[in-house]
């Protein structure tokens, strides 16, 4: 899948640059097509194994995306004490079960999810979520001073966390889910044949219980961690979170044919990471990355100078 996906990247930058069939991607493409028609058609190529770890990595690699944020927003508005705010988090999460529940329903019985639309859904809410991870990372790392904690505990507390800040989270929390369960089922409907339902839900159940495991741990210890440890690492883990997102969201638009596509030969292809070789989705992730250094750059000059306040003032 992945020599496909970069022979047909490689043939439609070549279309667009006005080249020859013949000088360009073509013949590559091809021959890609051809060997995966073969191996489709090939006796044994899906064994009950192949597809029980098939259905075991995506839910796990899918899963700990949306888990990660997830937790980070569990985890803080327990350190800050808030609890009524949790049923929004938890409230966001499971609407995203439910709504991918109904998707799935929709995209196996009524009707078929193209590719175009299917990367337009991922790429726009891929880029959706990096913006509002780059948002929240940034005001977690502001908070990782302890002094910034306790002015905001004192004086922002019940202001950032309104109604409104609620129904933020329940959004966050929908979005980055559903994304994610958006992405599983597609990959599902694809290992899905008669007769292997049961070999698939055993890797998805296999998958939801070591993300249970990964969930109960990383609640676990987080209450341990300082609350100023705990807000730098999150925003780090948030940043990381949002450049692989900004990656995979332009990627994602490319493959619908929404966004130009310029190759960068030699460069990495890691999807899982969201790096892709074009200079728009590598730029994309250049822009977030560099977008997050200067709201943590912004963050510690302005944790010096309001230390540097009182200092003066004495």
């Amino acid at each position: 899948m992945g020599r496909v996906e970069a022979a047909m990247g490689e043939f439609r930058a070549a279309i667009a640059a006005g080249r020859p069939e013949r000088s360009c991607a073509g013949g590559p493409l091809r021959s890609t097509a051809s060997s995966a028609k073969r191996r489709g058609r090939s006796p044994g190529a899906e064994t009950d194994l192949s597809t029980f770890l098939g259905a075991f990595t995506i839910l796990l690699r899918e899963g700990l995306e949306a888990l990660l944020v997830v937790i980070a927003m569990i985890a803080f508005l327990r350190k800050a004490e808030r609890p009524e705010v949790l049923p929004y988090v938890h409230g966001g999460w499971v609407a995203a079960l439910v709504a991918g529940a109904a998707t799935w329903v929709v995209a196996t019985t009524l009707v078929g999810i193209s590719g175009a639309s299917r990367e337009l859904t991922e790429g726009f809410g891929a880029l959706l979520a990096a913006v509002v991870l780059v948002s929240v990372g940034i005001w977690m790392h502001g908070k990782s001073q302890a002094e910034e904690w306790r002015r905001y505990i004192q004086e922002k507390m019940g202001r950032a966390l309104s109604r409104g800040s609620a129904w933020f989270l329940f959004g966050l929390a929908f979005i980055v889910v559903y994304r994610e369960v958006f992405e599983t089922i597609l990959f599902y409907a694809a290992l899905w044949t008669p007769g292997n339902g049961e070999t698939i839900l055993a890797g998805a159940l296999s998958a939801v219980a070591l993300l249970a495991a990964i969930a109960w741990a990383m609640l676990r210890y987080s209450r341990k961690l300082p609350i100023t440890q705990f807000f730098g690492l999150s925003s780090i883990l948030i940043a990381v979170l949002a450049v692989v997102l900004a990656g995979k969201g332009v990627g994602a638009l490319q493959e619908a044919g929404l966004v130009p596509l310029t190759l960068i030969a030699g460069a990495p292809r890691i999807s899982w990471l969201g790096i892709f070789p074009t200079a728009e989705a590598l730029g994309a992730q250049l822009l977030t990355l560099l977008v997050l250094v200067y709201g943590f750059r912004a963050n510690r000059r302005g944790s010096r100078s309001s230390r540097a306040a009182p200092a003066a003032a004495e």
